[in-house]
């Protein structure tokens, strides 16, 4: 695949995964900054975590920054996310172009009406092991698949989580999470991979213990559209 077929899919998908150290990160020392036993602050900040998203599906507002290190392009999008649990995501961006992705947990559909085109895939290539964010529609995938550490605590509003996968990964280095310590909303998602690239999610305007029906997170293909198969990389 090409870097610019790369930076085309990906960004779009909020796939992109960094290793480079976000701004809150730095110049730090962890050890020093968490109070009590480190490892009873982070049970109890994955706890509230997993109890706010213990409901059955909620959506956001959501804004993304994309960076592609290697050709020094940055893309920024905005749209909606509706999370249904287990496994299930619809992203609705509405700027700079209209398109959607959805996944069921089995298949992945990208959506592009401007192109009258559907970009499909295998779910788990892209969304397996946490990737993608997919953690939102299944939050016990925090312990099951990341070695977490918290990164920031004191005076600051939020907490701030470095997941490492625990499984050698050659797409994802590692994740931050920054933490409402108020509320315990994800607001903040940096992922990078090894390629130096990055991506940014800021959530916002949640709203929880949402019905949502299983079919928003089908897509029936409009007939005349192209259908394109996503490569597994």
């Amino acid at each position: 695949m090409t870097k610019y077929n790369r930076l085309k899919i990906l960004v779009i998908t909020a796939f992109l995964l960094l290793h480079s150290h976000p701004v809150w990160c730095e110049n730090k020392d962890s050890s020093d900054s968490v109070h009590g036993s480190p490892s009873v602050v982070l049970d109890e900040i994955i706890q509230g975590v997993e109890q706010r998203y213990a409901g059955s599906g909620f959506s956001a507002d959501f804004f993304q920054e994309s960076t592609l290190k290697a050709m020094e392009v940055t893309d920024t999008a905005f749209g909606k996310i509706f999370v249904k649990r287990p496994g299930m995501m619809r992203w609705e961006y509405e700027k700079p172009e209209r398109q959607i992705i959805i996944t069921d947990g089995r298949k992945l559909w990208i959506y592009r009406p401007e192109d009258n085109q559907v970009m499909t895939g295998n779910a788990p290539a892209y969304f397996g092991g946490g990737k993608g964010a997919s953690f939102l529609c299944d939050i016990e995938m925090l312990r099951k698949h990341f070695n977490i550490t918290v990164e920031k605590e004191g005076t600051d509003p939020n907490h701030v989580l470095k997941l490492l996968p625990a499984e050698k990964k050659a797409d994802l280095s590692v994740i931050y999470l920054s933490i409402s310590k108020k509320t315990f909303d994800i607001l903040t998602i940096i992922t990078y991979n090894p390629y130096g690239d990055e991506t940014r999610i800021h959530l916002s305007n949640f709203q929880y213990q949402q019905k949502l029906d299983d079919s928003l997170f089908r897509f029936k293909i409009p007939e005349g559209v192209d259908v394109v198969e996503l490569e597994e990389y």
